[in-house]
């Protein structure tokens, strides 16, 4: 199907801020959009699928339920549930960690063969120009799709799914990869506002180390517990959008907004120092982001993946584009 994403790519100008260039991507690709008509309808949002929709179209509603381990007392029915008694006790200590930080760590997940593989790979890709980096300079977008060692062995992994169903207590559905050669130098920022969700929460993502991560290559960072705070979107930021347009510098004002709000609740920043391998699970909500590099020349190879769950309605808040999956 026809799509502008190779488009938006590297494009950085005016069609970005322009919500009609949206409109016509997902009338394009009006198949990865037919299931939200019944989400649609099961939410009380009256609306074209394809037209822009953001938190204003729900209000602030729960209205579908919040993640199952969000619920209060959740810690303490883990116990009693069969499923979660068939992980390892390491795995079973991450997950109650999950809970009350949100992330959870899981050392040497994959083998260092698997992780030459997959760093041969995306350089093959880059070789062959079959992807490259998007308007950020840093960010390789979607490589699984020109990958079958990317989808299948790391994006689509059964045991790393079959825990990710665990901790939403539903289906998740593989939405994006992202990898990195050099670290990403991202200010601090929730996932919440570029993978929204109707009910909130519906979204947990990984973080690949594919080689050590140390204090000089630019190490991811978060502020444990920060997951618990309320939702932060485009209602709580002079974001700056209009009916026909995205406002100028929308995501800088909400970054700010971000830095304040660290500030207030007085979190503490950490660090993933990682081991090549080790892979990094995070709360939708959590808030992180990418260290300064402060070794000249230093590379940070690493891939991050993004889930969606089944059954819930999947948008990108700050431009107000609904999500195209499948």
């Amino acid at each position: 199907m026809v799509s502008l994403r190779d488009t938006f790519k590297k494009h950085t100008g005016f069609l970005r801020g322009l919500k009609l260039s949206y409109v016509i991507n997902n009338l394009l690709n009006a198949d990865k959009l037919k299931h939200n008509k019944a989400l649609y309808k099961k939410y009380g949002v009256k609306k074209s699928i394809y037209a822009p929709i953001g938190s204003k179209d729900f209000g602030y509603s729960l209205a579908g339920g919040i993640p199952w381990l969000d619920v209060p007392g959740a810690a303490g029915m883990l116990p009693h549930n069969e499923d979660f008694k068939k992980f390892s006790s390491e795995e079973q200590q991450q997950i109650l960690h999950f809970i009350e930080n949100g992330f959870m760590i899981l050392k040497g997940f994959y083998k260092n063969g698997e992780i030459e593989k997959l760093n041969a790979e995306v350089e093959r890709l880059l070789k062959e120009q079959k992807t490259g980096f998007n308007y950020t300079g840093r960010k390789i977008m979607d490589a699984y799709r020109f990958s079958d060692i990317i989808k299948n062995g790391f994006f689509n992994n059964k045991r790393l799914l079959k825990l990710l169903d665990f901790i939403m207590g539903k289906k998740t559905i593989p939405f994006q990869t992202i990898n990195f050669i050099k670290g990403s130098e991202q200010r601090a920022h929730s996932d919440s506002i570029h993978m929204t969700t109707q009910p909130p929460g519906h979204l947990i993502a990984t973080w690949t180390a594919l080689e050590q991560v140390h204090q000089g290559n630019g190490p991811l960072f978060y502020y444990p517990g920060s997951h618990r705070l309320p939702y932060i979107t485009t209602q709580e930021y002079d974001s700056g959008n209009s009916y026909f347009f995205i406002g100028k510098n929308s995501n800088k004002k909400y970054e700010d907004k971000i830095a304040e709000t660290i500030k207030e609740f007085g979190f503490q920043k950490k660090y993933f120092h990682a081991d090549k391998g080790d892979v990094l699970i995070w709360h939708a909500n959590l808030i992180h982001g990418g260290e300064a590099i402060t070794q000249k020349g230093a590379t940070r190879k690493s891939m991050v993946a993004h889930y969606f769950c089944e059954g819930v309605i999947c948008y990108h808040e700050i431009s107000q584009r609904p999500a195209l999956i499948g």
